[in-house]
């Protein structure tokens, strides 16, 4: 290929250009929109919702215990979990998943705990310590299979 050549691509892909910028412009907000909808999908692959709703009004009900209820969701998937004290300081987490749940695993550190879940998504854990957990499912969709991490939370 001489330099004649190569000048009339040039001027060939310059025409090209040129009809594309005319015809199918790209859109202004293009890249804020990319840019925007790559955060969200890291944000909620990295965050999930989380409502924390306080049993306090319960207390007056069921008694002096040290409960509480959270809910995490991403859209696609939602666990609710209950969080109680024992009698001896540790914590029970009962917990309800609305998507099928290949693996559920309450983790510490390199502290960790496993359950399946039950029939309508069911599951507990029994006798865990205080301190900072994170829940992490493997569930399964119409896609495959994908992880569900909620962010770290105070048991």
């Amino acid at each position: 290929m001489d330099n004649d050549d190569v000048a009339a691509d040039a001027a060939l892909f310059a025409r090209l250009r040129h009809v594309w910028e005319t015809v199918d412009p790209v859109p202004a907000d293009l890249i804020d929109r990319m840019v925007a909808a790559v955060a969200v999908h890291d944000l909620s692959r990295e965050y999930a919702l989380l409502t924390l709703t306080s049993a306090s009004d319960l207390a007056a009900v069921r008694g002096e215990s040290d409960t509480a209820t959270l809910q995490f969701s991403d859209g696609k998937t939602s666990v609710l979990l209950h969080i109680s004290a024992t009698e001896h300081g540790a914590r029970r987490v009962d917990g309800w998943v609305d998507a099928d749940a290949l693996a559920i695993r309450l983790v510490r550190g390199d502290q960790e705990w496993t359950r399946n879940a039950a029939e309508h998504g069911r599951f507990a854990f029994d006798d865990v310590t205080p301190g900072l957990v994170r829940l992490i499912l493997v569930v399964r969709t119409g896609d495959g299979i994908r992880e569900f991490q909620t962010p770290q939370f105070e048991l």
